[in-house]
């Protein structure tokens, strides 16, 4: 009976002793296999970080040194007064580099140890840039990072309106000589876009004209203001005024035209020749 009691035992303990090996074996070549590395994302360049200019609200905070807690503005000169270290010249500056110099002074005056200073910009007022004419929100905008660029600028406006120009202006200064550009948009995003969408730097103004317009009247269907579409032809703009009335003749189709020196002149274009802005059509009746 003690024999026939056994093989139950047995017979339960052998899964569990084969489970064991098989574990044990299973851990070892896992522990022989070389380990897969895990993903790593791929790196990407952040953005440039935001200088620090004249009118910039700061809180700046030592770690574990609450008495020199301190909430101020970057003065015109571009300085802070700041606890046991006075004026400190901080304008221009990363905000990592005005925290490395404002630790740096703590720790060479022997003030702190081991400073950990961390400052947070509360409201950018140093470095603005505006955005003017027919853009959806109109006004003065932070360049919270140092490579802030054109489309930047202007995304932050709200893009160009409805009544909008394809071209801009940005205006300001470079090296202290005045600058001015002009840009075509649609070229911002063609095969070279990159290269005309320039760093906008503090101080500069963008500028969004209003479209082109051309003028129509006589003897058309819809007399009256057309908007100047890109490379719009007389023909076309005929057709955009609803076309000749029964009266109308293309024989009599003339153009009112500014010269560079701004005085009119009447001319007959052809019907493929473009269109300018301010061109006024005029569509004479028929005398047959």
């Amino acid at each position: 009976m003690k024999h026939q009691r056994r093989f139950p035992i047995l017979a339960i303990a052998a899964p569990a002793l084969l489970a064991a090996v098989l574990s044990t074996s299973t851990l070892a070549q896992t522990a022989q296999r070389p380990a897969t590395p895990a993903p790593v994302a791929l790196a990407t360049g952040g953005a440039a970080e935001y200088r620090l200019g004249s009118g910039d609200a700061l809180k700046i905070t030592v770690f574990q040194n609450a008495d020199m807690a301190l909430e101020t503005r970057v003065s015109e000169a571009g300085t802070i007064s700041f606890p046991l270290l006075g004026v400190v010249r901080i304008g221009g500056l990363t905000v990592s580099e005005a925290e490395a110099k404002i630790a740096d002074g703590l720790k060479k005056g022997n003030f702190v140890k081991q400073p950990q200073v961390t400052i947070l910009v509360i409201k950018v007022v140093g470095n603005q840039a505006s955005v003017l004419g027919q853009v959806n929100q109109p006004g003065r905008y932070p360049l919270e990072v140092s490579d802030t660029r054109l489309t930047d600028l202007l995304a932050n406006a709200r893009g160009v309106a409805s009544s909008g120009s394809d071209t801009l202006v940005l205006s300001g200064a470079r090296g202290g000589k005045p600058f001015r550009l002009e840009i075509d948009l649609p070229t911002l995003f063609g095969p070279n876009g990159r290269e005309q969408d320039i760093v906008v730097q503090n101080g500069d103004v963008l500028w969004v004209d209003r479209f082109p317009m051309v003028y129509i009247y006589g003897e058309v269907q819809k007399p009256g203001q057309i908007r100047l579409e890109r490379g719009m032809t007389l023909l076309q703009g005929l057709a955009a005024g609803g076309g000749l009335t029964l009266r109308g003749t293309d024989r009599g189709i003339r153009v009112h035209r500014k010269d560079d020196s701004g005085k009119v002149q009447e001319i007959k274009p052809a019907m493929d020749e473009s269109l300018r802005n301010g061109d006024v059509i005029f569509v004479r009746e028929s005398l047959f």
